[in-house]
């Protein structure tokens, strides 16, 4: 009665062993999926921007807005340019001293200005991407210009700060 079961198991080893009836061995041939290589597809013409009047329109809008705030800025930049060159010798919290300090921040309100007018090209940008169209060129363009402004009067505002003494 001992033997009986090691038997049984040993027999139900062997028919695991057995090879499926249904097709043997997989095939080694090429699937589908590997015939198609590995090569890199054509790449698609670019989309051409058809001519937007109402956009056109936006963007001389944000063309004028970009030159009023360079405007402005640039006198307000030269008056606080001024009052730091007079501060320059002088004691930080002295009057000179802060009159340029007043000016600086006048100076960073303004350019205000021209980062409103650059978040409203951005935006523009933005929704057109959104919709799938393609890039426009003159909102491109203006986007390029408006990010460089912004660029040169942060980087006047520090060039003028650090010409000043520390308060």
């Amino acid at each position: 009665m001992m033997r009986f079961p090691p038997v049984l198991a040993a027999a139900c080893l062997l028919t695991a062993c057995a090879a499926p009836q249904e097709g043997g061995y997989p095939s080694l041939l090429p699937r589908p999926i590997e015939k198609r290589g590995f090569a890199d597809p054509a790449p698609r013409p670019a989309p051409v921007a058809t001519p937007d009047a109402a956009l056109d329109g936006e963007v001389a809008r944000a063309k004028a807005a970009l030159a009023t705030a360079a405007s402005t800025f640039a006198d307000k930049a030269g008056e606080a340019e001024r009052l730091a060159a007079r501060a320059e010798g002088a004691a930080a919290g002295s009057e000179p001293w802060i009159a340029a300090q007043v000016a600086l921040a006048d100076l960073d309100a303004l350019r205000s200005g021209t980062a409103g007018a650059l978040a409203d090209v951005e935006k523009l940008a933005i929704d057109r991407a959104a919709e799938g169209k393609p890039p426009y060129p003159a909102l491109e363009a203006l986007l390029a210009d408006a990010r460089a402004q912004n660029a040169g009067e942060v980087e006047r505002i520090a060039r003028i700060e650090g010409s000043m003494p520390r308060g």
